[in-house]
């Protein structure tokens, strides 16, 4: 199973209308829009039936309590200063009769990795990768996890994601601990008040980023007990111009997503998309991330088994690229620093989870450098764990015979559960 691929899953309804901004009072920050709606319940028989299937039972030990998965709707804000809107996030509740899973319960919030799907949801069953690592390593332990959808997805009504956009992501996974609070009690839920971070890839961001946000501005509100942080990018800027001479896997789907959402928050990254982009691209890029009708609509990109670098030149402009390596007042390089997450000091316990063989987040412009930049300043809370020598353990085979598929399936299929594993190691020594 991919453990972080891109959902195939269908358009399940109409998304809302666009609120933009409204009368909401940001006071209202993590208020149910609705109540709570049950999906479905997932037996430790199934649960158990699924890690062994998978080979992760030996990380994620034997279920002890059923997982009721339900979709959460809340009030948060938009990228704009005084705007309201929604987003949508999963809540998996432990059940069962093992004083484990009756509570109080810690409580777990996650961030996902990055989806290009607009009508994707973590509410969903085993089937789905992210689900599937949630419920196993966390929620059928005895912790309850919200996962939010962010912005832009799912029953959100907002017109567009900011991807990589850390002020939204913090408050978009903020206010939807407040709304799991909220939805608690009409659940049967007792949260003993403990909340740990996490996220993988995008939600590594988004982990940190919220980390950063509630120590800073939220102390009071929130016990944040621990927080893991596995496979962000850190310094979103460095990724960026690095990725001129060493452009990633996917980068004609994950490099123009961030590009264009920061010309929506911030409105002058660049003039034209034709600054930036090639023809045909200008003319639809704008508008196509999140995907509406996916994956067809993706056919337009070249496709995803492109060499990254022939990829790169056929969206980007060559002056473009030119400039974004080179000149550090180019309005992408501007609006990617303000993203950067290093430069702060984490006060709750900290694990950053990465492996140093990762072709899609590199380990030294990200895990390495952040845990280098907390350590300077004497950050002895701290650690870093690299889990490139268990995934050559697990997959030395396919890395020997194909190595193509090695890396393509290492940051999205080899790497999660293990740093989903460290974290929840690291938050079983303060729940």
């Amino acid at each position: 199973m991919n453990f972080h691929k891109i959902a195939l899953t269908t358009l399940a309804g109409l998304l809302l209308a666009s609120c933009g901004g409204n009368n909401n009072s940001l006071s209202s920050r993590g208020d149910l829009v609705e109540e709570p709606i049950e999906k479905s319940t997932q037996s430790i028989s199934q649960l158990d039936s699924v890690t062994s299937e998978n080979g992760l039972q030996v990380l994620t030990g034997p279920a002890i309590c059923d997982v009721r998965v339900l979709q959460i709707n809340y009030q948060t804000p938009g990228a704009q200063p005084g705007e309201m809107s929604n987003a949508s996030a999963a809540l998996f509740v432990p059940n069962g009769t093992d004083p484990a899973c009756q509570g109080p319960l810690p409580l777990v919030a996650f961030a996902r990795a990055t989806n290009l799907e607009k009508a994707r949801t973590n509410a969903m069953d085993l089937s789905d990768p992210t689900a599937m690592l949630l419920m196993t390593f966390f929620a059928s332990q005895g912790y309850a996890v919200v996962a939010t959808d962010y912005l832009g997805y799912a029953l959100s009504s907002y017109p567009y994601h900011p991807y990589t956009h850390a002020d939204t992501e913090a408050s978009t996974v903020i206010d939807s601990i407040r709304a799991a609070r909220n939805a608690a009690p009409s659940l049967g839920l007792t949260l003993n008040g403990k909340v740990m971070l996490s996220g993988y890839s995008q939600g590594g961001h988004a982990a940190m980023a919220t980390h950063r946000a509630i120590e800073r501005d939220y102390a009071d509100e929130f016990n944040l007990v621990a927080a893991a942080h596995l496979a962000g990018a850190y310094q979103v800027s460095q990724s960026l111009i690095d990725g001129v001479e060493n452009p990633i896997l996917g980068v004609q789907y994950f490099v123009p997503f961030q590009i264009t959402a920061w010309q929506k928050v911030y409105g002058d990254v660049y003039d034209t998309a034709s600054d930036v982009f090639n023809v045909p691209y200008d003319g639809f890029i704008e508008e196509l991330f999140p995907v509406v009708h996916y994956p067809a609509d993706l056919t337009q990109l070249p496709a995803v088994a492109t060499v990254p670098a022939e990829a790169r030149d056929e969206i980007f402009k060559a002056d473009y690229l030119e400039d974004l390596a080179t000149n550090p007042d180019n309005g992408t390089t501007i609006a990617a620093k303000k993203q950067d997450l290093l430069g702060w000091d984490p006060i709750a316990p900290t694990k950053l989870c990465s492996g140093s063989a990762d072709p899609v987040v590199r380990f030294s412009l990200h895990a390495q450098a952040a845990y280098d930049d907390f350590r300077s300043r004497g950050g002895d809370n701290v650690s870093l764990v690299d889990v490139n020598s268990t995934i050559e353990a697990l997959h030395g085979d396919v890395l020997t015979n194909d190595p193509a598929t090695y890396y393509k399936n290492y940051h999205s299929s080899y790497e999660a559960p293990l740093c989903t594993w460290e974290a929840r190691k690291f938050f079983d020594q303060y729940k």
